[in-house]
């Protein structure tokens, strides 16, 4: 059975993580993905950390896990768009796509004609889908932006981290780049949508993705009980300032978690964990109790969990029906059996010959399933695309890569 997006076309001209991941989760759905990259370079991120080995030279490609974390089964081009020749072959490619997403600072593509406008008037129903930090218009519109400065700005920082005053406490980011990955995933489902609209109307459209708006849509009720009640939340470490106990615990071999979430499942902690008595304390005995006493009551069963081994912990609360979990590190992770089971860890055929480990998308269709395509290398499908797709002879294809455009 055909793929959910199979015959839509995408002409990606995104870098870094953001634009990249949108493209991605739409290849992952069967769209034919043309990313644009600058010759001899490409994507920023094919330089940032560690390169995938090609076996064969046992030299490094320009593969990093960055990009390939992020490039999963699209069409790579090497194409110059800041020369005459190169933006004109992307306004060629934009022609025969449904699809044009960019994630350029504000303006900068108008000079190529390769902004919406300009697209819009040789192509009227082309959906576009700008990404950027702080959206199309207003005081900041134009400014350069990365997950880091969103992540402080939209006061997602404020609310990570322990509290000040305590040892380490102050803001701190989540490690994953949230701000980019969230941008990019709702910049997807903004695409699906323009896709459905488009199939029922025939109309093209814009859609503008900011990553300021994305990142603090994400704070959620945070967000929405500042605005009803105007006190914004601080940070509480690993706690839930709600309910009691929610808690890190150390065993003797590493930490847990667990989040008990009420008194039925208390009781049965304390159970679970041989300390019966502590259910029936009178400063235990409701969550409000709890959440007066937390500190009081996560060293008591701080030190019941300590000369145990978390597996045996685990085990006990698990069957006793308590939410818990482990603290893992990504060994520890991928050798879960449940992710095992999942098969969340995936190995594909890569064009250096390399196999390439990488995470399995999270999307599941029972009838459309994801087909898993290696990343690209750099320029891999440039001349057979401008062949195929545009009709260009060898002899032309000869000359502009001889002239550094593609």
């Amino acid at each position: 059975m055909a793929n959910i997006l199979q015959g839509i076309r995408i002409l990606d001209l995104t870098r870094i993580i953001a634009g990249p991941l949108c493209t991605q989760t739409l290849a992952d759905m069967g769209a034919t993905v043309y990313k644009i990259e600058k010759p001899g370079e490409g994507d920023d991120t094919r330089r940032m950390g560690a390169c995938l080995v090609d076996p064969l030279t046992g030299k490094s490609t320009s593969d990093s896990a960055l990009f390939l974390a992020y490039n999963r089964g699209k069409h790579s081009i090497t194409i110059d768009i800041a020369s005459h020749d190169g933006a004109a072959l992307v306004r060629q490619l934009a022609m025969q796509c449904d699809v044009v997403v960019e994630n350029y600072k504000v303006g900068t593509l108008q000079r190529y004609g390769l902004d919406y406008e300009s697209l819009k008037a040789i192509k009227p129903d082309l959906i576009y889908c700008s990404v950027t930090g702080f959206g199309q218009t207003g005081p900041m519109a134009k400014l350069p932006a990365y997950d880091f400065i969103l992540q402080g700005m939209a006061g997602m920082m404020s609310t990570c981290g322990l509290p000040d005053g305590e040892p380490g406490g102050g803001p701190m980011r989540t490690a994953i780049p949230i701000a980019d990955v969230t941008t990019g995933q709702n910049a997807a489902i903004a695409i699906l949508g323009a896709l459905f609209h488009h199939q029922r109307s025939g109309e093209g459209q814009f859609i503008d993705a900011a990553m300021l708006d994305s990142a603090v849509a994400l704070n959620g009720h945070l967000a929405v009980g500042y605005l009803m009640t105007g006190h914004s939340p601080t940070r509480v470490g690993n706690t839930n300032p709600i309910a009691s106990p929610t808690e890190v615990l150390e065993c003797a071999d590493g930490r847990i978690v667990i989040s008990v979430g009420n008194d039925r499942q208390f009781q049965s902690c304390c159970e679970a964990l041989g300390v019966p008595e502590l259910s029936s304390d009178e400063a235990f005995a409701t969550n409000v109790r709890r959440v007066a006493h937390r500190d009081a009551l996560k060293q008591l069963l701080g030190e019941r969990v300590a000369p145990l081994h978390r597996a045996a912990v685990l085990a006990q609360l698990s069957a006793a029906g308590v939410p818990c979990g482990p603290i893992n590190d990504m060994e520890q992770t991928f050798a879960e059996p449940q992710a095992r089971h999942r098969q969340l860890s995936i190995h594909l055929p890569h064009s250096s010959g390399a196999s390439a480990p990488l995470v399995r998308s999270p999307l599941q269709f029972s009838k459309t399933p994801v087909e898993h395509r290696a990343p690209p290398q750099l320029g891999e499908h440039t001349e057979r695309v401008l062949s195929e797709l545009l009709g260009l002879e060898a002899d032309r294809i000869a000359a502009l890569k001889a002239q550094g455009v593609i």
